[in-house]
């Protein structure tokens, strides 16, 4: 059956009328159900409910003919929390032709404040052309297109040469257990010929909702978050001394907020700014093609370090995210703790920049602790028949000839760790969206409402491609 062509203009995108359950397939519709349903499970650290949603997804897949025995659940424990993780294979029809295929996404999310939010953050709201809750950029729509894919595909009765295996860890978000144990099967019984992951990637839209291009992660910067600690003997609150372990703490924490990490590049964030650059209207792609041209331009630095979109690409960036001190309102505090959340450029290290972190607050009665257990990742090749399979995908979507451009994302995913077991890993999501426009793990985060159903054949022609007969 022929796919219908999405022509992705302003109209298409901005269009409100598009929602409307009435003018979708069948197909749309239950695709929809499936995010709405995923979007108001909270998944998110200390709420418990990635086992909800592994119980709906696999309740969804049986339905659609898939069978136990294609089906693995994998309970872990990340710091006293159960989490799950979940696996789905579609397996090769007689002898396989080639080796599996990986696909990644993440079942949970970080956690959202609903008095904080305009609208509840764990009810899916369709409003001004997007969907707004938690999840519905990182990741939920990652999960739901890969899930709703092969559900689509096995009720087309479609029979891949090779086996595709979805790997859904249920903690990305907060420790990577279900990840790493994920990872580590797959590594020693899957052997895939690559990953393919959902988390990553994806069109950058213009303001006025037109492609500009897509982007294939193919790196990603190191995670770490250390914990900087400030003893004191404390006292009570009327007897104020010099040595106040806030003022202290804050000392430090001024100084990390003075200094500013070297300006870095790799042949692949060059090559990302120099095709970036060419397709970004305005000061912004003006910027790129600076920084690519002389990565040492000053005034493209101050750019490019002005723009959330672009600042985690130019090196290493250190900021502090959480805040604890004290024991009682009346007594001095004895202790003041601060998170500090980096994400490292690869090839820096972890121990150079905890040195350097040292060196820039210049107090050793501040005490380091690194609480992540993330490493860094080597960057990954695009094969070509992954490379022939997305221009396909967007041929198919009425942006044949988009430019396709690496990326190094400046957030780390779950493909690290499939990276450091040698798989080459590529972020090729099926969403697009402006600059800065997702709020993903911020306040009100959305996805146009087009984008959702323009994405859904993304993965479709994709898996098509890579694991059926050619025509």
């Amino acid at each position: 059956m022929k796919l219908k062509l999405f022509l992705l203009s302003a109209a298409l995108l901005l269009a409100a009328p598009l929602g409307r359950a009435e003018e979708r397939t069948p197909f749309e519709q239950s695709a929809r159900e499936m995010y709405q349903t995923a979007v108001e499970i909270r998944t998110a650290r200390g709420q418990a409910k990635t086992p909800e949603l592994v119980d709906y997804l696999v309740r969804e897949l049986k339905a659609a003919g898939f069978a136990d025995a294609d089906i693995r659940i994998t309970d872990h424990d990340n710091n006293g929390e159960a989490v799950q993780g979940l696996m789905v294979w579609y397996r090769a029809e007689g002898a396989a032709a080639q080796k599996p295929i990986v696909l990644l996404a993440h079942m949970d999310v970080v956690d959202a404040l609903p008095e904080s939010w305009v609208r509840y953050p764990f009810e899916l709201i369709e409003e001004d052309g997007y969907f707004f809750g938690r999840g519905t950029a990182d990741n939920k729509y990652g999960v739901i297109s890969l899930v709703s894919t092969f559900i689509r595909l096995k009720q087309e009765a479609f029979k891949p040469n090779r086996d595709l295996v979805i790997a859904l860890s249920g903690d990305e978000e907060t420790g990577m257990v279900s990840t790493r144990a994920q990872a580590e099967y797959v590594a020693a019984t899957v052997d895939p010929a690559y990953v393919l992951n959902a988390d990553a990637g994806g069109l950058t839209l213009d303001t006025d909702g037109t492609a500009l291009f897509y982007s294939v992660q193919g790196a990603e910067k190191t995670y770490a978050s250390f914990e900087l600690t400030i003893n004191n003997p404390g006292g009570h609150s009327s007897a104020p001394r010099a040595d106040n372990a806030i003022y202290e703490l804050a000392a430090a924490l001024k100084k990390i907020e003075a200094y500013t990490f070297p300006v870095l590049h790799s042949p692949l964030t060059i090559a990302s700014f120099k095709a970036a650059g060419a397709q970004t209207p305005g000061p912004l792609g003006q910027a790129m093609l600076a920084f690519a041209a002389n990565p040492a331009d000053a005034a493209a630095i101050a750019a490019l370090r002005a723009d959330p979109s672009t600042v985690g690409t130019l090196g290493t960036t250190c900021i502090p995210t959480m805040l604890r001190a004290g024991h009682a309102d009346n007594a001095l505090p004895q202790w003041a703790t601060a998170t500090i959340n980096c994400r490292i450029f690869p090839g820096v290290g972890i121990e150079a920049t905890e040195k350097t972190l040292m060196e820039v607050i210049g107090n050793d009665d501040v005490k380091f602790k690194l609480i992540s257990t993330l490493v860094e990742s080597p960057e990954s090749k695009l094969p070509e028949d992954v490379l022939a399979a997305l221009n396909v995908s967007l041929a198919e979507r009425g942006l044949g000839g988009l430019a396709i451009l690496p990326h190094m994302s400046s957030g780390g995913t779950d493909g690290m760790h499939y990276r450091n077991l040698g798989y080459d890993t590529l972020g090729i999501g099926g969403s697009g969206a402006k600059l800065n426009d997702t709020f993903a793990h911020g306040l009100n985060e959305r996805l146009p409402v087009a984008s959702f159903y323009d994405g859904l054949d993304h993965w479709y022609v994709i898996l098509k491609e890579l694991a059926g007969a050619k025509e």
